[in-house]
């Protein structure tokens, strides 16, 4: 039986700090703090920020057998998880300052099993068009050739601050 042990960040704090910048800014800080900034749930699931422009950022995951479903291959969720997150990453490097945002859809499609045989994964997220109260982003994960392995289209509510 395999045996897995990590630790994540106090969202509260993450939450506060980002507050008080614009998302461009505050993705960019999470990852630069590398380990120091890394949210929750991309310490549950092992990825990390490794690019981060306006509108479009990239994950990074190492692939293990401690996300694989019964059958033999990572579970689907860890696809739409990293999916989600590069979508809704993407952007949130668009809203102003104390802008909360949410997803609203995620409409996931898978292309190819994802197993410890692929290598790392990344996770890219881009945004397609961004309004005043909706944006809609792509992700994709593709494996260490560039195959791609898993795609979504993603629509995140935003929530203007100036009413």
């Amino acid at each position: 039986m395999g045996q897995r042990t990590y630790s994540w960040n106090d969202p509260h704090e993450l939450d506060k700090l980002g507050r008080g910048m614009d998302g461009l800014e505050f993705t960019r800080h999470l990852m630069e703090a590398g380990e120091d900034g890394r949210m929750p749930i991309a310490s549950t699931y092992g990825f990390r920020l490794a690019e981060v422009e306006p509108g479009r950022v990239v994950f990074v995951a190492e692939v293990g057998e401690h996300l694989y479903n019964p059958i033999g291959a990572v579970h689907g969720g860890f696809a739409a998880t990293l999916l989600d997150s590069a979508a809704g990453s993407a952007i949130h490097t668009t809203v102003p300052a104390g802008t909360p945002y949410t997803t609203l859809d995620l409409s996931v499609h898978y292309l190819r099993p994802i197993t410890v045989d692929v290598g790392p994964v990344r996770a890219i997220g881009v945004v397609l068009n961004r309004g005043r109260r909706t944006a809609l982003a792509r992700a994709e994960v593709l494996d260490r050739n560039d195959r791609l392995l898993a795609y979504a289209i993603s629509s995140c509510m935003v929530f203007p601050t100036d009413g």
